[in-house]
């Protein structure tokens, strides 16, 4: 029987939050899970917030991750991952993009962007276990960092049983020709990464 594993992925738009999650679902129905998938944009396509939910398992009902049961957290962005304790479960594992993006309230100096200290605390008091990735500064070493959300991807999959094979093609076959080879690398970054 295949265990049920709920990823939420939370980010801002423009992050590839969208796409990472599409490609996180194909990897789980390419190993013959159930899988559903929402999301939600917001104000995504104005920096706003992105979140997705993944799921997979035997038999999986409802596209929705239920408050305190979230296996996986995939924070893009800093901010946006503290934001989501309350979806975690005791035992959970928060993967933490070491990226900030300021809102418009830090920056006219009206709120402060929290310290990493404190964005721990709030998810490590949810009972997960928090994992910094350095996915911009990876991306960024790559030449374009819009690959962060595949470098998570790849820390992500160092933690699940499937075959890097398996997640190889499926990024192969979704990102655009001209970025895959560059997306490839951005994965067996975040994948060999010492987590």
């Amino acid at each position: 029987m295949k265990k049920k594993i709920d990823f939420l992925f939370a980010g801002v738009g423009g992050q590839g939050t969208i796409l990472t999650s599409d490609i996180l679902a194909e990897v789980g129905l390419r190993c013959g899970y159930d899988v559903k998938k929402s999301e939600v944009h917001g104000m995504a396509q104005r920096g706003g917030a992105v979140e997705s939910h993944v799921r997979w398992g035997e038999k999986v009902y409802s596209p929705l991750i239920e408050e305190g049961e979230a296996d996986y957290l995939l924070g893009f962005e800093m901010l946006e991952a503290a934001r989501w304790p309350h979806f975690l479960k005791p035992g959970s594992v928060a993967l933490v993009n070491r990226y900030r993006i300021m809102p418009p309230v830090v920056n006219l100096g009206q709120a402060k962007y929290p310290e990493e200290k404190e964005i721990e605390t709030i998810l490590s008091g949810a009972g997960a276990r928090v994992v910094w990735v350095e996915g911009a500064a990876k991306a960024r070493e790559l030449g374009n960092l819009a690959l962060a959300g595949v470098v998570l991807l790849g820390a992500l999959s160092s933690y699940l049983a499937e075959p890097a094979e398996v997640w190889q093609t499926v990024i192969e076959e979704m990102v655009p020709p001209k970025f895959k080879e560059l997306n490839v690398k951005a994965f067996f970054a975040g994948r060999e990464a010492k987590l």
